[in-house]
C-alpha cells in the first residue's frame, strides 16, 4: 500500500538494505500523483576509479528503468546550493547519499579530487551541513535523504576511520532532527523510527 510522501524523509540503512530503492519508490509515487510533478535525484557519488565508474553507470541504467521520470544532477559537495536552486512545490528531490557527501569533505583523497567550482571555499563539513539543513527547512517541495548507518559494526582500528564513523553518526542525528520522517531499512523492509 502506498504511503504518504513526507515533507522530508531520511532513509538510513546498511549496504544493499533497500534504502535507494525506497527513495526511488517515493519518487515514482510522487510522479504518479500528478502530471505536473517532477522528481530530481541529486547524486553525490563521483567516479574515482573504474569500479566506481561502472557502479555509477549501472545505477543510472537501472534507475532509468525503474523510475523513467527521475532526472539526475551530479553534485558532490554543494548540497545546500543544489537544493535551493532545484527545489520547487511540484518537485520531489532525492539526495543520494549523505555518506558519500561527507566522504568528499573528510577523506583526504576525496578532498583533493573535490576542489574546484563545485566545492564552496572556506567551509568545513559542519558549516556545509548547517547550510544544507537550513535549505531543507526552506524547501517548498518534498525532500528525501539517503544515507548509510555504519555505526552498528565493529569499532574501526584506524583513527581517521573512527573519526569518519563518528562524524557520520553526528550527521545522521542532525538529519534525523531536520526530517519529518526517519526510516531504517533492513533486508528491503522499512522500519519507521519517526513518522508524522
Amino acid at each position: 500500500m502506498p504511503q504518504s510522501i513526507a515533507r522530508s524523509e531520511l532513509i538510513l540503512g546498511g549496504q544493499k538494505s533497500g534504502k535507494s530503492r525506497r527513495a526511488e519508490l517515493l519518487a515514482r509515487q510522487w510522479l504518479a500523483q500528478a502530471p505536473a510533478h517532477r522528481a530530481l535525484l541529486i547524486a553525490t557519488g563521483q567516479a574515482w576509479d573504474d569500479e566506481m565508474r561502472e557502479r555509477i553507470a549501472r545505477h543510472q541504467r537501472e534507475r532509468a528503468t525503474r523510475v523513467p521520470g527521475l532526472a539526475t544532477l551530479e553534485e558532490p559537495c554543494d548540497l545546500a546550493g543544489a537544493l535551493a536552486r532545484h527545489s520547487a512545490p511540484d518537485t520531489l528531490v532525492v539526495v543520494d547519499c549523505l555518506t558519500l557527501w561527507l566522504t568528499h569533505w573528510l577523506m583526504p583523497a576525496a578532498e583533493a579530487l573535490s576542489h574546484g567550482p563545485n566545492r564552496p571555499p572556506g567551509h568545513d563539513w559542519q558549516a556545509q551541513a548547517a547550510l544544507f539543513f537550513e535549505a531543507i527547512r526552506q524547501t517548498p517541495g518534498p525532500v528525501v535523504l539517503v544515507g548509510n548507518e555504519i555505526g552498528l559494526g565493529v569499532i574501526p582500528m584506524g583513527r581517521e576511520v573512527r573519526a569518519f564513523v563518528d562524524a557520520l553518526g553526528t550527521l545522521n542525528q542532525q538529519a534525523a532532527q531536520a526530517c519529518e520522517r526517519v526510516t531504517l531499512m533492513a533486508a528491503g523492509l522499512p522500519l519507521f523510527l519517526k513518522n508524522p
